[in-house]
């Protein structure tokens, strides 16, 4: 068996029974249950949820995107080995945590394979909630040639590259296209101020205005929360993306829950604490894998420009990275879930075929 049959690189073609399309994204697919399926496993599972709430199959993938763009090696590796069941096991572990410290549920009602979550239907808040405790990346590059002023947060003078900002900033920007919001132009992941989304919460999805004060709170406390248990395993939790919904529970209530993925490498930049005492920066993060694509090809800019996404969708299709960079990757995701956890990340030998017997022997949802 090769390396690359370890690999789940194509997640959209499983046998799950449903009546709507797969929605597959750059690392997830999704797969709406039937009505009658969504009725039953609720019924049989005893879920949290209202009784006619729609349930799905969320399937991660080992597929690396970076840029916008998807990844490959050589030797037909589609993927890294060991980073989806990585990046699953670390989100279970904080939404874990966030609800035994009682900040809030999450979307995830069930994890019947490392590689697979039951989800409840949530009504997202259309915002990329982004927490910053360290100026670098984008931030460090506007900085530097001169804005002080991000998403209406105005930033003091003489801050260095990497530095400890004076407070944690919350630095939101659009989820999808939003038409028709005064000053917020209709283009997916621009950064607004809070006072765009107090003005026009309803357009964001949000109740009330005071759901606003609660998802800034479920934003702090959830990032001190996994700020706080990295710091115990000297990591320095740098910044990162969440995201909300509303869903509502057996009684009817309808609450705020965190959704998507929460403190993984993906989603977030996480540094190593020793090394960056030391004056380096040692990504255990996606942006490593970033950083190394940028040095790899002769063109950053390729990778930095917009509008060169041509040019760059052709880089990832055309070019075979090493299987070493990609074992690379896999040990940086592999290592971090780890340390987090504190359990080993097992490298299925046939993933889709482990997740076809569970859906289909525990949960019926295979024919």
């Amino acid at each position: 068996m090769s390396l690359a049959d370890n690999v789940l690189a194509v997640n959209n073609d499983l046998p799950i029974r449903t009546n709507a399309p797969v929605h597959s994204g750059k690392v997830r697919s999704v797969y709406w249950l039937t009505e009658a399926d969504s009725k039953r496993l609720i019924d049989q599972k005893g879920y949290d949820v209202a009784e006619d709430t729609e349930l799905a199959i969320m399937v991660i993938s080992d597929r690396i995107s970076a840029f916008d763009c998807i990844w490959h090696g050589e030797g037909g590796l589609k993927g890294v080995p060991g980073k989806g069941a990585a990046l699953n096991a670390i989100s279970n572990h904080w939404f874990k945590l966030f609800k035994e410290k009682g900040l809030a549920d999450s979307h995830i009602l069930d994890i019947p394979h490392p590689f697979v979550w039951i989800v409840q239907k949530a009504k997202p808040v259309m915002i990329e909630a982004i927490c910053r405790q360290y100026i670098t990346g984008s931030m460090w590059r506007a900085y530097s040639n001169g804005e002080r002023e991000f998403c209406g947060i105005e930033l003091p003078e003489g801050l260095t590259k990497d530095s400890k900002l004076p407070n944690l900033l919350q630095t939101p920007s659009t989820k999808g296209i939003l038409e028709g919001i005064p000053g917020v132009p209709a283009v997916d992941d621009v950064n607004i101020t809070r006072a765009n989304i107090v003005d026009n919460y309803e357009a964001f999805n949000f109740k009330s205005t005071d759901d606003i004060t609660l998802y800034e709170k479920l934003l702090e406390e959830g990032f001190d929360v996994i700020s706080d248990a990295l710091s115990a395993l000297d990591q320095v939790f740098v910044d990162t993306k969440f995201e909300f919904g509303y869903v509502k529970d057996k009684a009817g209530n309808e609450k705020l829950i965190y959704m998507d993925e929460v403190g993984t490498p993906d989603s977030s930049r996480i540094w190593d604490g020793e090394e960056y005492r030391n004056g380096n920066i040692v990504e255990n993060s996606k942006e490593g894998f970033r950083q190394l694509l940028l040095n790899h090809f002769p063109d950053p800019d390729i990778l930095l420009n917009k509008d060169r996404m041509d040019e760059r969708e052709a880089l990832a299709r055309d070019n075979e990275l090493p299987e070493s960079v990609l074992m690379s990757v896999s040990d940086t995701y592999i290592g971090i879930a780890e340390k987090i956890t504190g359990q080993k990340i097992v490298i299925s030998e046939n993933p889709k075929l482990e997740i076809i017997n569970v859906l289909r022997d525990e949960y019926q949802l295979i024919d």
